[in-house]
């Protein structure tokens, strides 16, 4: 087994630019879209007409959900009381603007969550947990607070200079300088969030 996971490394990873979309089954389209809309602020955007069964495509903060219903998704789920609110479960996760203001507002709408607190460094990250109308858990949190720091052993040699290209096509274009292509993109992406963050 040692010798195939030796072979993989061997390659160059895939050209990946950003998350693009994350698919979820649902038992009802309508309710689930409701969610995204209201609770999340994601936007219902056109779907492809081509496609032959019901379902729902939302859009915001530069990424896509994509709704497929199936209404037998828990016909085998006898459990009638609520899925408990699992931290080390499965979840998408948001970085927000205030966590304060994400848990009173959850409270107004009577949504069950939990929250959780990661320190490092005497840095702290707050996360909020709670689940959508099929389960599926959201995390809201203010992660960025950590900083990033790539763990590969080329970025303790990497002469990282910012090109200020402000896009992923353009930062795979012209390539890596003395990083990794993802460390290069994640550190230009990072400068682009510097200069637009405004105090």
């Amino acid at each position: 087994m040692m010798m195939e996971i030796e072979e993989v490394s061997n390659y160059e990873a895939l050209p990946l630019l950003s998350l693009n979309h994350v698919s979820l089954l649902c038992k009802s389209v309508w309710e689930s879209t409701r969610f995204y809309q209201d609770v999340l602020g994601f936007v219902l955007i056109k779907r492809p007409s081509s496609f032959n069964f019901n379902g729902a495509w939302l859009y915001n903060y530069g990424f896509g959900i994509h709704l497929i219903e199936n209404p037998s998704i828990d016909e085998f789920d006898i459990i009638n009381e609520p899925r408990p609110i699992n931290p080390k479960d499965n979840h998408i996760s948001f970085q927000c603007t205030d966590v304060g203001l994400v848990k009173r507002r959850l409270q107004e709408i009577g949504m069950r969550y939990v929250t959780a607190v990661v320190e490092e460094d005497g840095i702290k990250v707050d996360q909020v947990f709670f689940h959508d109308p099929d389960g599926y858990m959201v995390e809201l949190c203010n992660c960025d607070n950590i900083p990033i720091i790539p763990l590969s052993a080329s970025s303790s040699s990497c002469s990282f200079k910012p090109r200020m290209t402000g896009s992923f096509k353009n930062a795979a274009a012209a390539g890596p300088i003395s990083c990794g292509f993802m460390e290069t993109v994640m550190m230009e992406s990072l400068s682009m969030d510097m200069l637009n963050f405004s105090f």
